[in-house]
């Protein structure tokens, strides 16, 4: 079942959880979510996606142990390994904190606890969809609609035909915007699509 080695891996376990918990909390009145404010937090998110993607997870080397270890465990050895699930999801040890500095903006600007449960939400709610559609996106799974199949093959063209392209995991639109995207026939096969900066 597809499912199940799906929620073996990295963090998603603890985003259904977290799901969940705001479900729950908001079905027993103790939490109040905006669907406009949790839109806003999806949206959020899948705007980060992109640039989280192409300017952090493709920077150059880093010259601090510390960074490059980083960098390679979070995107250059799943490069490396593309079908290797255990590098595919972010580690809980990397969402926790990042979702924590998410948190700490929206309430840096809302001063509402309401407002920051609902982006936060919205956030999860999309990084979920994300680790889904790209976990389909590696896996032997031949998505059902149209849509999942176009998008997989799409991701499939960023790990084996050009890095420097394709940067959108969920869909195409920053890639349109920023002018990363070309027709896969178009493009350059790039040498470095598994080792990142030979």
């Amino acid at each position: 079942m597809i499912v199940v080695p799906f929620l073996k891996h990295g963090s998603n376990a603890l985003l259904l959880i977290g799901i969940a918990a705001f479900g729950l909390a908001a079905a027993s009145g103790r939490l109040s979510l905006g669907i406009l404010f949790i839109a806003a937090g999806a949206v959020l998110f899948f705007v980060s996606e992109y640039g989280t993607h192409r300017f952090l997870l493709h920077a150059a080397p880093a010259a601090f142990p510390f960074v490059l270890a980083l960098q390679r465990r979070l995107h250059y050895d799943h490069h490396l390994e593309p079908e290797r699930l255990d590098l595919l999801f972010l580690p809980p040890w990397f969402l926790i904190p990042a979702l924590a500095l998410f948190a700490a903006a929206y309430w840096a600007i809302s001063r509402s606890a309401t407002v920051t449960a609902a982006l936060v939400f919205g956030n999860v709610l999309g990084l979920l969809y994300y680790e889904w559609v790209h976990y389909v996106a590696h896996v032997p799974f031949r998505p059902r609609t149209r849509y999942g199949r176009w998008i997989k093959k799409y991701h499939l063209w960023h790990h084996f035909k050009s890095e420097r392209l394709w940067f959108g995991v969920t869909n195409p639109l920053p890639d349109v915007v920023a002018r990363t995207y070309r027709g896969v026939e178009d493009a350059e096969r790039s040498p470095s699509t598994r080792v990142l900066f030979r």
